[in-house]
């Protein structure tokens, strides 16, 4: 039986014809989970907790935050790593320098980091969101507490200035 050159291409055609589909919706859903994962997991800033009873006073400082402990002070709150500790009142009304609540839950945070051989310090690092209107006396009750719990890197958030 003779083929037509039509009844020949026909056959290798289909011959050739590969029965596999590469489905490419499962692969661009796959893609950008990835992408919005790593969007997501990129930041390499520390975000502070926005708090609005907190008003930052404002610094020319550039250097970026670390992930720290965070100390957020308010007119009427102290709190650590968003849990109130002891009231502001309460904190001034303390004899001496040591506020114990304060020294206590940094003393549990202190416990829980998990700190790798090649970062561990004899410090640990604390950084405290202070209202600009509190007073320096509470302030130094605060960094004396921060002190006697080793946490001896102190840094103060601020709000940026604008670049004129």
């Amino acid at each position: 039986m003779k083929l037509s050159p039509l009844q020949k291409r026909a056959e290798r055609l289909t011959r050739n014809k590969s029965l596999v589909d590469l489905n490419l919706v499962s692969l661009i859903d796959i893609f950008t989970i990835l992408i919005f994962f790593l969007l997501a997991n990129a930041s390499e800033v520390e975000v502070l907790p926005s708090t609005k009873a907190v008003r930052l006073p404002e610094s020319t400082a550039e250097k970026s935050p670390k992930e720290t402990v965070v100390v957020v002070v308010s007119n009427q709150d102290i709190l650590v790593q968003g849990r109130k500790v002891i009231s502001v009142p309460d904190a001034l009304n303390t004899s001496g320098d040591l506020i114990e609540p304060l020294r206590a839950e940094l003393d549990y945070h202190a416990g829980r980091q998990l700190i790798r051989k090649e970062k561990e310090t004899k410090n640990k690092a604390v950084t405290i969101m202070g209202d600009k209107e509190i007073p320096y006396r509470l302030l130094r009750k605060i960094m004396v507490t921060c002190a006697r719990a080793n946490y001896g890197d102190l840094s103060f958030a601020v709000i940026q200035k604008g670049k004129a």
